[in-house]
């Protein structure tokens, strides 16, 4: 009997520490969102502020504004590929291209682009060499006024694949990558490129800017014309989820030098560090934190003064997943990209060599994005254990949560506020209305959809050996026609390439 007494009491030893620890990271990661969601705001004032007194015209009219190659894959994208190339050929900015990737389609993206644009193949001269999977075909538009439009036509190889190869095809000086089902206010790259332009002392070798969710919004020839709530409960819940991330996350992260994704729907890159880099992975499912993070990386070890920028404003628009089964494969992918990237740079965490990058901001991504959900999980079950084993008053617990959960739903609707008092998407009070209701239940429905696909995602990353990206689907932003497309006429840079005989 006295021996079982000494096993009970290191029990409880061990339940109390871990318990005590708990705690501690849930406080740290409760603090940790605070500081930064404060310098996210009050970075995000002084930029609207500032932003109010900068002349993009000159920047649209001055010849030392850098070039720019807009490289976007698709991928069985036909229900979206015409509006789309529309939108990106509607851009204000002096010199660009817009080159997009047919990555192996299996339905019609290919087709509709042809007959909607009048796409005749083309000779070409690659002037970069990142190996990629074999290219088919390259055609460009019949209609002069589209000259900078080119069409790559390549076997299936993912995503990355794709980009290398519009890549090896561009001849701006930054490329900037895209989603092709997304829809990027014209203003975008000379917001995208004013910061760039502003502090030229050190090499810009990344810009990003605030991605928004699309759905439900009304859009006409490839522009946001009322920027609506969605309708599906789940897009809206993701609505919350992109406003905490850009507009309360990562303006605090670029302030502090610390920003480790430029998100692959929106990101702008040097285009000589990005080769010299090495292009894109194409080893892993989350391309944009990696190559993020390696030019960060390749800039630090070869003695690179170097910026990474991020505008604080709604620059882009992006379908986001409706069905349950959608979402779940979304964010188990993006575990997966995380933990790829984590493993693959792991010589990072801790390092002085690469000072703030090491020290906090690849740290940080360690604990509180990968470690967080599954300390959430194993937490949740320490605590129902402690709870039965009646080691733990069930009040005490209940306070704990009701904590934490009143955290979540307070830093949402701040969220709110910020946005309704800086960029002003969401007009309709209606809106704002199921905003709020939707984040008074999120805590304690959404959110653990996010933590299970996650912790799924880490399964299939470690036990299942999974490295794919996963069915995706597109209900299309409208039904714009073909015949409609036909009669875009837009301005356009000079090209390189001529046609085939």
């Amino acid at each position: 009997m006295k021996e079982f007494d000494t096993t009970l009491s290191g029990l409880d030893i061990f339940l109390g520490v871990l318990n005590i620890l708990i705690y501690l990271f849930t406080l740290s990661v409760m603090l940790s969102y605070l500081i930064i969601a404060l310098l996210s705001l009050w970075y995000a004032f002084k930029h609207l502020k500032a932003s109010k007194s900068i002349n993009y015209l000159s920047i649209l009219q001055s010849p030392e504004a850098p070039s720019i190659s807009i490289v976007a894959p698709a991928y069985n994208e036909s229900k979206t590929i015409i509006q789309n190339i529309r939108s990106l050929l509607s851009l204000d900015y002096g010199n660009y291209e817009v080159i997009i990737v047919n990555d192996g389609s299996t339905d019609t993206t290919l087709e509709n682009a042809i007959e909607a644009y009048e796409l005749e193949p083309v000779r070409y001269i690659s002037p970069n060499n990142l190996k990629t999977q074999p290219i088919k075909a390259i055609y460009r538009s019949k209609n002069p006024a589209l000259k900078n439009l080119l069409v790559i036509d390549k076997e299936n190889g993912g995503k990355a694949d794709a980009l290398n190869a519009g890549i090896n095809c561009a001849n701006g000086d930054y490329i900037m990558n895209i989603d092709v089902d997304c829809i990027l206010e014209r203003d975008c790259l000379l917001k995208m490129i004013q910061p760039i332009l502003d502090e030229p002392e050190r090499l810009a070798i990344a810009s990003g800017g605030v991605v928004r969710v699309a759905n439900d919004c009304i859009i006409d020839k490839g522009v946001i014309k009322k920027v609506n709530v969605p309708k599906n409960l789940l897009a809206r819940f993701q609505t919350l989820e992109y406003l905490r991330a850009f507009l309360l996350g990562r303006v605090a992260w670029q302030y502090l030098d610390g920003m480790l994704l430029i998100s692959g729907a929106l990101g702008i890159f040097n285009k000589k560090i990005m080769i010299a880099a090495g292009g894109y992975s194409t080893k892993t499912v989350g391309e944009d934190l990696e190559i993020s993070v390696r030019m960060r990386k390749y800039c630090r070890e070869n003695g690179i003064k170097y910026k990474v920028h991020f505008v604080p404003e709604p620059l882009v628009w992006t379908e986001v997943p409706e069905k349950l089964g959608q979402l779940l494969r979304q964010r188990n992918r993006w575990t997966r990209g995380s933990i790829e990237t984590i493993l693959a740079h792991k010589n990072l965490f801790f390092n002085p060599r690469y000072k703030f990058l090491g020290l906090i901001a690849y740290p940080y991504w360690v604990f509180y994005e990968w470690f967080a959900p599954l300390l959430e999980f194993f937490g949740l079950l320490t605590l129902f254990i402690l709870l039965i084993l009646g080691l733990l008053p069930g009040l005490y617990i209940a306070l704990f949560l009701l904590t934490v959960v009143s955290f979540a739903i307070v830093f949402t609707i701040t969220t709110i506020y910020a946005e309704e008092s800086t960029y002003f998407q969401y007009k309709d009070a209606k809106g704002i209305r199921k905003l709020i209701l939707a984040g008074l239940i999120e805590p304690v429905s959404y959110h653990f959809l996010v933590v299970w696909a996650s912790l799924k995602g880490n399964w299939d990353y470690f036990i299942e050996g999974k490295v794919t990206w996963g069915k995706q689907v597109r209900k299309g932003f409208d039904r714009d026609t073909i015949d409609r497309e036909k009669k875009i006429l837009v301005s356009n840079t000079s090209g390189k390439l001529t046609p085939i005989n």
